[in-house]
């Protein structure tokens, strides 16, 4: 990831084509030590593309994975077959009835 945000920093920059010695140069100034192996490799997979391409493409097919919402229900399901018991006893308490605040105590109504 290091090496990839210093390739996008450089591209921001105006360098559409960064070399290994400018990924290192940016890693360097921040006290970050440059992985040789790992640089080639992000280098050569990014070799003739545009950067900005491979983010349009990358983003379309994040679009395209679903997210969110269908992990709850089948924890909640979980909970609810696990026994009965709890469940009746929250049935059993009785409930306590939450008191209206009036306004007179702030001394002013909301629509007044």
């Amino acid at each position: 990831m290091k090496h990839l945000a210093a390739y996008l920093l450089l591209g921001l920059g105006g360098n559409t084509s960064p070399s290994a010695s400018d990924i290192k140069g940016v890693l360097e100034s921040v006290g970050i030590e440059a992985d040789d192996e790992r640089l080639e490799k992000l280098l050569s997979e990014l070799e003739g593309k545009d950067i900005n391409e491979l983010i349009a493409s990358g983003s379309e097919k994040l679009a395209s994975v679903p997210s969110g919402g269908s992990g709850g229900g089948a924890a909640a399901g979980g909970a609810a077959a696990g026994g009965s018991a709890p469940a009746e006893e929250a049935a059993a308490a009785p409930k306590e009835e939450e008191k209206e605040e009036s306004d007179e105590d702030m001394g002013f109504g909301l629509f007044d």
